[in-house]
């Protein structure tokens, strides 16, 4: 099971944006050894040219936009909800940290959006935490959710946790499991919550989607910006979200 893991890690390692960049470069410059000039330049052009376009905030932007408004927010929560399910997304056990720096800043925004609309509840629904521990960390990514959501003050009979789902397609058969029919709200991020959505129905559930951690932002352009990090963020998380999709494709999942 762990080799397989660290085998998709390294494949979807291969296959993002910058990966492939510094793939076409790394080809030009091997073939600027090997004398080849004219195929060089064909690469090192290409290499440029794919750099530019992934770190160009016009295109990132634009591109994420779509996919993270295939939903739209959930301003105020349906009345009657009995559970509010939060997907994971990262953690690190440090004691010396406080807890909002442990949990990463994703899943930060998302235990936020999910607290926000168990207010809105009068603080009835349970709020389910899921997540592993990953390769290396002592502690799973539910408990840590579970010690940011009781620092933040949601009593602990309030939620329940999931902490041996691995990724989405886990969280949503654990969910089938705990859940069942019973409508629930669906808390990730924008970008992740297509995808999300096709797990949760393909296992014949009622998720409501409460998309949070917006990212894109299309009013403010930035033009004459080039080579910009916060770009190729954006590009790569767009490209991650596209492979899961296509993958979903192929594994019959629509």
């Amino acid at each position: 099971m762990e080799f397989t893991f660290l085998l998709k890690k390294l494949i979807t390692m291969f296959i993002m944006p910058l990966s492939i960049g510094m793939i076409l470069l790394l080809i030009g410059v091997v073939l600027i050894f090997k004398h080849k000039y004219v195929k060089a330049k064909v690469f090192l052009s290409l290499s440029f040219v794919w750099l530019f376009f992934i770190s160009y905030p016009p295109l990132a932007n634009v591109l994420l936009y779509s996919l993270e408004n295939n939903y739209p927010a959930l301003k105020t929560a349906p009345k009657e909800v009995q559970y509010i399910y939060v997907l994971g997304n990262g953690h690190h056990t440090d004691d010396t940290q406080p807890i909002t720096s442990q949990v990463n800043e994703v899943s930060s925004v998302r235990l936020n959006e999910a607290i926000r609309l168990y207010r809105q509840l009068g603080e009835k629904p349970t709020i389910i935490v899921s997540g592993y521990s990953g390769l290396y960390d002592p502690s799973s990514g539910a408990v840590m959710q579970e010690r940011l959501a009781l620092s933040l003050g949601v009593p602990k009979e309030k939620l329940h946790l999931e902490p041996l789902a691995k990724d989405t397609q886990e969280e949503a058969q654990a969910a089938k499991k705990y859940i069942g029919n019973a409508p629930f709200i669906l808390v990730t991020s924008a970008s992740h919550m297509k995808r999300a959505m096709r797990f949760f129905n393909y296992e014949e559930l009622t998720p409501i989607p409460a998309p949070t951690n917006h990212l894109a932002q299309i009013k403010h352009p930035h033009y004459f910006t080039l080579f910009d990090q916060d770009a190729l963020h954006k590009t790569h998380i767009l490209w991650y979200e596209l492979v899961g999709l296509l993958w979903q494709k192929i594994k019959g999942i629509s």
